[in-house]
């Protein structure tokens, strides 16, 4: 019997079932996720479901792509962080690629305070089941995952991969990323509606990394997105928020939670986001490509903190001229 597992074609001596097949390959199945000719197979199912001659397989599983430890202070406790009826402690989101392990992936993490990991779905390596796996690092009981769609540029193949994460870890809320080229990133807007509409009527919540036009923004929320995530720069260029009046036109106008995704490259970054609103900052290369990611990680974390506080504490107005703090009055 042959058959195509992950784009590899494999002869076996004997026809198997999904789990026959996985045992042989080594792969341990509460781990990944498997589609056969275009369908995914439920793990419920592994054991009844055989595998033909021809057969075109993918196995899939969490890699790196992007109870939590808590915010301190009773003004976040008072301010939780509300994403599709869900209720988080941290408003930091971050990512798990680009670090040098998992280790180090793992320890920036926890020291970020952050509920939510993105993760990207890939295909598991077949040749070296053993390969370690995300999951044995970043524990899914502990921190939301939030699979995205990283690498998709049509809203068919963002459905695809998404369709098969939740069939991996069972999660409804995702993220959704459609890129309109591979030299900028930027998203193809109109492909990400269009998949924000499919998802939708699929019971997925998700959120959208989008551009900072606020049309857009407002479509995507009409189309039913949980949140909008507008980029504040390219992804991983580390230049910070470009075009923070149309961030602030897409936060006051949303009545869902607005992050700022993408561009982040230092804390003062994240400070501003917040203090403009946002709901949230999603980042990852700034953690991990930062000299000391560990530290880089507390540091972000700590002007999350401190950007929301300001946002609610409401700065003083800004003025043209100076106005003295001590009285004149008395005035020797």
């Amino acid at each position: 019997m042959r058959v195509t597992v992950n784009g590899e074609e494999r002869e076996f001596e004997r026809s198997m079932t999904v789990s026959q097949l996985l045992g042989e390959l080594g792969i341990d199945a509460r781990k990944v996720a498997l589609e056969r000719n275009l369908e995914i197979v439920p793990r419920s199912a592994y054991d009844g479901t055989e595998i033909s001659d021809g057969d075109q397989l993918e196995v899939v599983h969490f890699i790196g792509g992007g109870s939590a430890a808590e915010e301190s202070g009773p003004s976040q406790e008072a301010d939780p962080f509300v994403v599709a009826g869900r209720e988080f402690h941290s408003r930091l989101v971050v990512g798990t690629g680009k670090y040098k392990d998992f280790e180090e992936t793992r320890r920036a993490i926890e020291v970020s305070g952050a509920d939510i990991v993105t993760v990207a779905v890939r295909r598991v390596n077949v040749t070296n089941p053993d390969q370690p796996m995300l999951i044995d690092y970043v524990d899914p009981k502990k921190y939301t995952y939030l699979p995205n769609t990283a690498g998709c540029f049509t809203a068919e193949e963002a459905l695809r991969t998404l369709r098969l994460a939740r069939e991996a870890g069972g999660w409804n809320l995702v993220k959704l990323e459609v890129f309109g080229d591979e030299k900028t990133l930027y998203p193809d807007m109109i492909e990400t509606l269009k998949a924000t509409h499919l998802l939708v009527q699929e019971s997925f919540d998700v959120m959208v990394y989008c551009s900072d036009d606020p049309l857009y923004a407002k479509r995507l929320e009409e189309a039913g997105a949980s949140a909008i995530m507008p980029l504040g720069a390219p992804i991983g260029s580390g230049l910070g928020l470009q075009n923070p009046i149309n961030i602030k036109i897409i936060v006051e106008q949303a009545q869902v939670p607005v992050l700022v995704d993408a561009g982040v490259g230092t804390a003062s970054d994240a400070t501003f986001a917040m203090e403009l609103g946002c709901d949230g900052v999603l980042m990852n290369t700034a953690i991990a490509h930062a000299d000391d990611p560990i530290a880089m990680a507390e540091a972000m974390k700590l002007a999350v903190q401190s950007g929301r506080l300001a946002y609610l504490a409401g700065r003083m107005p800004r003025k043209m001229y100076a106005d003295p703090s001590s009285p004149v009055g008395g005035l020797i």
